[in-house]
């Protein structure tokens, strides 16, 4: 039997996950040439520019939010994509939302739609947590985090989605007001918050 095409790539491959950024591939000695072989022999697929993952894994299950992460690994997912993860709106989201750290320059990136965000200090680092989709690390704010930012921006995203997000986290077991609470003095929305918080059963 012949030799294995792309033996030796095939395993760097592998052992990362499946997925590799150029980046990554150039600096473990795959080079481009060899990179656009595997790719035109359809042993790789191309997720986005400048990352490729082995084309005999399974489909992605989340491709637009792998694709953010890995362009834009210091993001955050935040606000409507975030709700979405988090399965606290109905709302499906038409773009991926991520915030940036202020005085962070925008990113470029063609696909998929994508809305950016700039916060502040605490307001950029705190409730972040971290998800792994796909074998690729997400960092993505935290359910009370999440709800406290969208009551910020309730102007852009419609009162309907905060409220429809405040009802089904009341709903849910596990759930930490104290949290809720000190995100909404942070982003200085307590008092707006407060009788909505109130109102409900």
């Amino acid at each position: 039997m012949g030799a294995v095409p792309f033996k030796r790539e095939v395993d760097f491959f592998r052992r990362h996950g499946g997925s590799l950024r150029m980046s990554e591939a150039l600096r473990l000695g795959i080079n481009r040439k060899t990179l656009y072989r595997m790719r035109d022999t359809g042993v790789l697929e191309r997720v986005t520019r400048g990352l490729y993952r082995l084309a005999s894994l399974e489909p992605l299950a989340h491709p637009d939010l792998v694709t953010v992460a890995t362009r834009v690994p210091q993001g955050v997912l935040c606000l409507i994509s975030a709700l979405s993860f988090h399965e606290l709106t109905t709302q499906v989201p038409h773009t991926i939302d991520v915030a940036l750290e202020r005085g962070t320059r925008k990113p470029r990136l063609d696909y998929p739609p994508t809305r950016f965000f700039w916060f502040s200090g605490p307001a950029f680092r705190e409730g972040v947590e971290k998800h792994t989709l796909d074998d690729v690390p997400i960092r993505i704010y935290d359910p009370e985090k999440t709800l406290v930012d969208s009551f910020r921006y309730r102007n852009q995203l419609g009162m309907d989605v905060v409220l429809e997000a405040l009802r089904l986290w009341r709903e849910r077991r596990r759930k930490k007001f104290d949290a809720l609470l000190k995100y909404a003095r942070m982003r200085h929305v307590e008092r707006a918050m407060r009788p909505y918080l109130e109102a409900m059963p």
